[in-house]
């Protein structure tokens, strides 16, 4: 049986979004955060070396990292759904959104978010550097999504999944305002309004606000 092991307010929702898009049997167990330090208990921890999220278990098999989680779902179950092939027109927009979402945007958050702790001056070079790639950042996800619906075509695609924690529920951690980026608005709209999705956040996150604008 597969099993998401989610962790409150993290990146493990993607998993429990995916499947719920793919209408996949799965059993859902959740771990609340540390109330004072915010970090996941020691139970979570245990699951993986990495003592990160998203972790799933699938028989004997435990595994971690988002994109390999999703990868390993879609090619196990998802019979050819939520992921282009090749010969796909969109397959290189696929490609690279799908790795820009923790490859590049992920990580800048996360930099940004440890130097903002570190109370630092407002003009320190790094900290000016760091959130300067983050605008960059949003700047082409928002360019890209005046283009088109989804960020690899017309279709919601598992690219979609991988960075809307970032857009949305990374900002308890890190706040952005949106102000500047009326696509991403948009974008989130729709996502908020499929079922899936709805759905996932209930059952992952229930009473969490959703920051989808």
């Amino acid at each position: 049986m597969l099993t998401v092991h989610h962790l409150g307010k993290s990146q493990s929702e993607r998993i429990v979004w995916l499947c719920e898009e793919l209408g996949i049997p799965y059993e859902l167990k959740r771990y609340a955060r540390d109330p004072v330090t915010m970090l996941a208990p020691p139970d979570y921890k245990a699951l993986h070396p990495t003592g990160t999220a998203p972790v799933i278990t699938d028989g004997a098999l435990v595994l971690a990292e988002s994109g390999a989680v999703v990868e390993y779902i879609i090619g196990k179950y998802g019979n050819g759904r939520l992921a282009p092939k090749p010969d796909h027109p969109d397959y290189a927009q696929f490609l690279f959104w799908f790795h820009f979402a923790n490859g590049t945007l992920q990580a800048q958050m996360g930099r940004n978010m440890i130097l903002n702790r570190l109370n630092l001056a407002a003009d320190n070079p790094m900290l000016v550097a760091t959130k300067a790639r983050v605008d960059r950042s949003f700047d082409l996800i928002d360019a890209r999504l005046r283009e088109a619906s989804h960020l690899a075509g017309d279709a919601l695609t598992s690219a979609d999944i991988m960075i809307v924690f970032s857009l949305t529920t990374m900002r308890y951690f890190l706040p952005y305002d949106l102000g500047r980026c009326p696509n991403i608005k948009s974008y989130l709209g729709r996502i908020a309004a499929r079922p899936a999705y709805q759905r996932a956040m209930e059952k992952g996150d229930p009473g969490m606000a959703l920051l989808l604008a």
